[in-house]
């Protein structure tokens, strides 16, 4: 599977569970109902779509240009870290807001995600990957 049904297939399964754990997460350590947590979690998967989509097709044509093939270690490890810095900047406010928390509430539950999502992200998308293949991008061309 390639291009955009790739995209598509990867950002569906990994929302929605998402939207779930982050359900889940948020309502266990802010003593919330999972109703107002939900919605929050919804509108983070919304932010985190939008998001999605652009890093990767912006690390997917960096990835052309300059990757020797493959996906090793460290390059998954640069490519979460870079997802989920962006995610910080973007979502600690939508966090404050959501939950009626201090900013730097906010900015602790989201630490709180991040660690929960860079463990989450590594391990979907290594999953992902062995399921579904690696994408065009990351695959070895033959020696000429």
């Amino acid at each position: 599977m390639q291009g955009i049904q790739r995209k598509i297939v990867y950002l569906s399964l990994y929302e929605g569970i998402a939207i779930v754990l982050s359900t889940v997460f948020l309502s266990l350590i802010t003593q919330q109902e999972a109703s107002k947590t939900g919605v929050v979690a919804i509108c983070a998967s919304l932010v985190a779509l939008t998001w999605n989509f652009a890093y990767n097709c912006l690390f997917e044509a960096w990835e052309t240009r300059y990757s020797k093939g493959g996906r090793g270690f460290w390059l998954r490890v640069a490519h979460t870290c870079g997802f989920e810095g962006g995610m910080l900047l973007l979502m600690a406010p939508l966090m404050a807001f959501g939950l009626q928390v201090s900013a730097a509430q906010a900015m602790g539950l989201q630490l709180g995600m991040l660690t929960f999502f860079v463990v989450y992200s590594f391990v979907f998308t290594l999953g992902f990957d062995r399921v579904f293949g690696l994408p065009a991008s990351a695959q070895r061309s033959p020696a000429v």
